[in-house]
């Protein structure tokens, strides 16, 4: 029903209702209390109006419980409100088992898409239906913001550092991709697609054409092409630390420090190595900043996510 108003887009991922619910909820609260209150205006208005014999007000002592009643009230709504929507956040922000990855390079005015297996895209993203997708994003120039209302999620986008957010599409067809954040003169006109399909339709459609080379492929010969390999040796004993399996674990600094190893902490050890130096090396490494692209980066970390230690399992 409400997908047919013109300002209410239709609910097509798994937390899209789940948003509706709250914000079905965030407006009947203060509907609700917006209409006792002018309606409690207007009563008193008329009933306490000036009238002949009646120019003086009785005294008012006040009432404990009114007191009381008016402000528990609404300290128990809001904190409804509050636990809802960090539950909610929370159940966003975590991504899902099996999530597939893809790559977002935001620019003025375009959207530059790559996913996993090396298929690109502009302004345009194909995902298949039932499949949780994670999205890392970042920005070559200013701050967007990715935004798809019917799957209920936006997140923007920053110059010189990753963020993430996912979706799970519960509904096939084509959906508008917006920027959210105004972002200079051409705003109004970055713009996309998000088509979600049926799992065959969307093997098909990833399989033909160019697809090019995957993302962890790409990324290996770059980390081939300079030279990265001479000093973090996988066998250990380089002049850098060892990469195999660091994705997720804590790294130690030189300052004493310990920091997760995430998408953001490999960016900026690509392109400011002596920001975090590991604990038991030298700062030899050389900045690859303005050698490398965005895309070159994400293809970087892709690779180094691929890389397991001798021994480690396959992932599935």
């Amino acid at each position: 029903m409400w997908s047919k108003l013109p300002l209410f887009p239709e609910s097509a991922s798994t937390i899209s209702g789940r948003v509706d619910e709250l914000y079905f909820f965030l407006v009947l609260v203060a509907g609700f209390f917006s209409l006792l209150v002018f309606s409690l205006v207007f009563y008193f208005a008329i009933r306490y109006r000036r009238r002949a014999g009646n120019l003086r007000s009785a005294d008012i002592h006040g009432s404990t419980g009114l007191e009381i009643l008016w402000s528990v009230i609404p300290f128990i709504l809001t904190m409804v409100m509050f636990g809802w929507g960090a539950v909610l956040y929370l159940r966003n922000a975590r991504a899902p088992a099996g999530t597939v990855e893809m790559y977002v390079v935001a620019k003025q005015w375009m959207w530059k898409i790559q996913h996993p297996e090396g298929k690109r895209e502009i302004n345009e993203l194909h995902v298949p239906i039932g499949v949780p997708i994670r999205m890392i994003m970042t920005s070559e120039d200013v701050i967007h913001s990715f935004y798809i209302p019917a799957f209920r999620i936006k997140q923007d986008v920053l110059p010189g550092r990753y963020t993430t957010m996912w979706f799970q599409p519960t509904q096939a067809g084509e959906f508008h991709l917006f920027c959210a954040e105004y972002c200079g003169t051409e705003h109004s006109k970055m713009g996309g697609t998000v088509h979600v399909m049926e799992p065959g339709d969307y093997e098909r459609w990833l399989t033909g054409g160019v697809a090019g080379e995957s993302m962890a492929a790409a990324g290996a010969a770059l980390f081939e092409s300079l030279a990265c390999s001479s000093c973090h040796r996988a066998e250990g004993g380089g002049r850098g630390p060892a990469l195999e399996g660091l994705l997720g674990t804590q790294v130690q600094l030189e300052d004493g420090r310990k920091v997760l190893a995430d998408e953001t902490y490999l960016r900026e050890s690509i392109l400011n190595p002596r920001a975090m130096i590991v604990g038991g090396y030298q700062p030899l490494m050389p900045t690859f900043q303005g050698q490398v692209s965005e895309e070159q980066v994400l293809q970087l970390i892709a690779y180094l996510k691929s890389m397991k230690k001798p021994g480690a399992p396959a992932a599935k």
